[in-house]
């Protein structure tokens, strides 16, 4: 075999190695199964959303400044993201409105462009007043393109700015994505 033929070879088995890796990935964040998915009852919920609370708090002190003085807030304590070529992102959580759970979301993100991988990550999103909590209750909040988070780490709330009237804040939890993409996070709430 010629050795252009043997690197062809190896590259299209690649190639499918991470095709295949990443549907799997996708199929999983997509459609949950009992093994991996997140439980979605309230007490779990509470609990998982009040550790990812402590969590965000501990890597930076001054956060629990805008957890406490935000009109209301979101807390995703597991999102699941994979791609290749094509990838998407899922999670479920808790809503706080005052700081007292009225709800849970649901994150949806799908994204186009030069990605591969997986990793999870926890977010929050602060409302600065009633006029953008409501937005996200009425599920007409939307981030179009990548989101504009800042990663949580000591003293990064300090300097953060609302735009809109909202907030975002992301912690790595673990895996490793590759990406330079174009895509949105759409959210649903539904009341207690």
């Amino acid at each position: 075999m010629e050795l252009k033929t043997i690197k062809k070879s190896v590259m299209k088995k690649s190639i499918l190695a991470l095709t295949a890796l990443s549907m799997f990935t996708l199929a999983a964040i997509l459609q949950p199964t009992k093994v991996n998915a997140q439980d979605n009852s309230k007490t779990t919920m509470l609990a998982e959303s009040k550790d990812a609370k402590s969590a965000f708090s501990k890597a930076d002190k001054e956060m629990e400044n805008l957890f406490k003085n935000s009109y209301g807030y979101v807390i995703f304590p597991n999102i699941g993201k994979g791609a290749l070529g094509v990838g998407g992102a899922g999670g479920n959580g808790t809503v706080y409105e005052k700081g007292i759970a009225v709800g849970k979301a649901k994150m949806v993100q799908v994204t186009v462009g030069l990605q591969a991988g997986g990793e999870a990550y926890r977010e929050v999103i602060f409302f600065e007043n009633k006029a953008a909590f409501d937005r996200f209750k009425e599920n007409k909040l939307e981030f179009s393109g990548q989101v504009s988070a800042v990663a949580a780490k000591e003293g990064a709330s300090a300097n953060a700015k609302y735009r809109d009237g909202v907030l975002v804040f992301t912690q790595e939890r673990g895996g490793l994505m590759l990406e330079a993409s174009v895509g949105g996070q759409k959210f649903s709430y539904t009341a207690f």
